[in-house]
């Protein structure tokens, strides 16, 4: 399907449409857009925060390379698990692929469920102010001394919002949540309120996909056990062995739970019951954050002919 360029009652160029595609892990986001970029023509444009990186292959989910040489991905595989990454870098490669897609006029389908990653692409970005390394390395020495939990503990006096967004054990975020609130006088999630992200540089289509709570737990619990019959064990040990354990991606989800089963610190079965315990939760904070944008428009991953028409009246509009 070629992207049509329309002008609007002026004669100016429209902005470009984008269509996106979201919903919480283990929905079966993965299956649904190659389905559908492949009946419109469309490229994917990732939106996950960590499939971006090499390396880490069998816990991000990452489209396989057999599914990718059907349907174009781009931004998967991008950076080596040390490269700094973040929703800065990933809004300003994101939107020069899109241009390029149009440019070719290729419908652009971004999938993926780092929310906030979605918000930089197409609402901008807010500012929170420069890093401060003095600060950062404070809090750093306040991390091998008391401990995460602790940290966790201040920040939750000190912006509660924040403390409740991140997972008690993103190390990175929380040392950046405390930075910011020391650095400038104000919680994180003060300067995410004031920023109206009035950027807003495409068309968007916006569909959601949604499953009932009761079957979302399942796929969860059967994609761990999947994903750990493909290995996912035997991946986090090789990235032990090239990197330290505090790496930003290794403190991911699920990482970090087989990270401290194989450091000693949890039993097989503490880590088997935290890390399906804390997917689910992390699925439910993704709903929340998708439920608040009202363009969303929902659908069960079955209703793939709603979903196409949507996506073709949208392009050709």
């Amino acid at each position: 399907m070629e992207v049509i360029q329309n002008k609007d009652a002026c004669g100016a160029i429209e902005r470009p449409r984008v269509a996106v595609l979201v919903g919480p892990t283990a929905v079966g986001k993965t299956a649904v857009a190659l389905e559908l970029a492949r009946e419109i023509g469309a490229e994917i444009v990732n939106a996950d925060s960590l499939q971006v990186y090499r390396e880490l292959d069998i816990g991000t989910a990452k489209p396989t390379p057999a599914e990718r040489a059907l349907v174009p991905h781009h931004l998967v595989d991008v950076v080596d698990p040390p490269d700094p990454y973040d929703a800065s870098r990933y809004s300003h490669e994101a939107r020069e692929v899109i241009a390029e897609l149009h440019r070719r006029g290729v419908p652009p389908l971004v999938v993926g469920g780092t929310g906030l990653y979605l918000k930089a692409l197409l609402s901008g970005l807010f500012t929170e102010g420069s890093p401060n390394p003095r600060i950062r390395q404070r809090l750093r020495q306040e991390l091998t001394d008391k401990g995460l939990p602790a940290l966790h503990e201040r920040l939750k006096r000190l912006d509660p919002a924040s403390a409740w967004r991140l997972h008690p054990h993103d190390t990175y975020r929380i040392l950046r949540a405390l930075e910011v609130m020391e650095a400038t006088g104000e919680p994180l999630s003060a300067w995410h309120e004031s920023h109206q992200f009035r950027d807003a540089p495409y068309q968007t289509l916006k569909l959601g996909l949604i499953r009932p709570r009761e079957e979302l737990n399942h796929r969860i619990e059967e994609r761990v056990e999947a994903m750990l019959a493909q290995g996912w064990l035997e991946e986090v040990h090789g990235l032990l062995s090239r990197y330290p354990p505090d790496l930003k991606p290794l403190q991911a989800l699920g990482y970090r739970h087989l990270i401290a089963f194989l450091q000693g610190r949890w039993t097989w079965e503490e880590a088997m019951e935290l890390l399906k315990r804390d997917t689910r939760r992390y699925a439910k904070r993704q709903l929340t954050w998708f439920r608040g944008d009202p363009e969303v428009r929902w659908h069960s991953p079955e209703q793939i002919p709603e979903m196409l028409a949507a996506l073709r009246k949208f392009f050709r509009a």
